[in-house]
């Protein structure tokens, strides 16, 4: 007894539907200082990349972060993450990174001659507003700010 073979289509029969991607979720939101938008008035945004250590990319995976009282400065053209807590990581004991550390952050030259000629102009702060995972990439979101207080 021969069995009959069923075509199933290979292509949609809308070319819409063909044509449309598949939506992916490749954001996650690790922290944020929610202690920034109280005090301060938030201007503009600016996402950055941050230069990181192994050890220091599993703790923020691990959501252990704090941005409290973490801004950025300017120093010798480039752009650095100051008092940002990044808790080390338990496992590695032996190889940790040294939490409190300044942590450069991966700009455009164009976007941190902005950043520095507003701060510098406008007496503005640069401050760290949250982190999150985008594309497996750890990013700040900065932010230009005028003290409300």
């Amino acid at each position: 007894m021969a069995k009959k073979k069923v075509s199933t289509p290979t292509a949609p029969a809308n070319k819409k539907a063909a044509q449309q991607k598949p939506v992916v979720k490749d954001f996650r939101p690790v922290a944020s200082n929610r202690k920034a938008h109280f005090d301060y008035e938030i201007l503009e945004r600016y996402e950055a990349g941050i230069s990181l250590t192994g050890t220091e990319i599993k703790s923020i995976r691990a959501g252990k972060i704090d941005l409290r009282d973490s801004y950025a400065r300017a120093s010798g053209g480039e752009m650095w993450l100051h008092n940002a807590y990044i808790a080390p990581y338990d496992p590695a004991s032996l190889n940790n990174h040294d939490p409190k550390r300044n942590r450069k952050l991966l700009l455009h030259r164009a976007e941190i001659q902005q950043m520095t000629g507003a701060a510098a102009e406008k007496g503005l702060t640069i401050v760290a507003l949250r982190v999150y995972i985008k594309h497996h990439v750890a990013k700040v979101e900065l932010g230009m700010a005028r003290g409300k207080r």
